[in-house]
């Protein structure tokens, strides 16, 4: 069984433990790495040797956003390849284009019920990131 690790960021607390429950649920051995805001995880992922399978990504934080976060992600020379996943309460196409537009590999809408958060966080588990390309119809992921 592959080992993957994840890292999430978001400012909501509640998210993350929500999150991190779901992780746990996941019959995979996943380790999660949680941080609370866009500049915790920028410190963060340039001090780790390790190299996230996938990020998921708030968009709505105080200080540094999910934005200014994927930016300055893939302006990085060692982790600009990392995929990222934004992981937010929107759904507005003008803000999916955006995430597009600035490198991130796909959109999540964050879900409600805890089964189709964990599907959410299958779905990117069970892609091949070295290979996936993310266009307009492949993009949004519909859980």
């Amino acid at each position: 069984m592959t080992d993957f690790t994840i890292f999430y960021t978001d400012d909501d607390e509640d998210d993350l433990c929500i999150f991190a429950d779901a992780v746990e649920s996941i019959p995979q051995n996943i380790k999660l790495q949680t941080y609370s805001g866009g500049q915790h995880f920028l410190n963060a992922i340039s001090d780790l040797p390790v190299t996230p399978y996938v990020v998921f990504l708030d968009l709505n934080m105080p200080g540094k956003n999910g934005f200014d976060v994927l930016e300055e992600l893939r302006k990085s020379d060692c982790k600009k390849d990392v995929p990222v996943v934004i992981y937010s309460t929107s759904s507005e196409p003008g803000i999916i284009e955006k995430c597009r537009s600035l490198g991130a590999n796909c959109f999540i809408t964050k879900p409600v019920l805890m089964n189709d958060i964990i599907k959410s966080i299958e779905h990117a588990m069970q892609i091949d990131w070295k290979k996936f390309i993310p266009t307009q119809s492949n993009f949004v992921f519909k859980y």
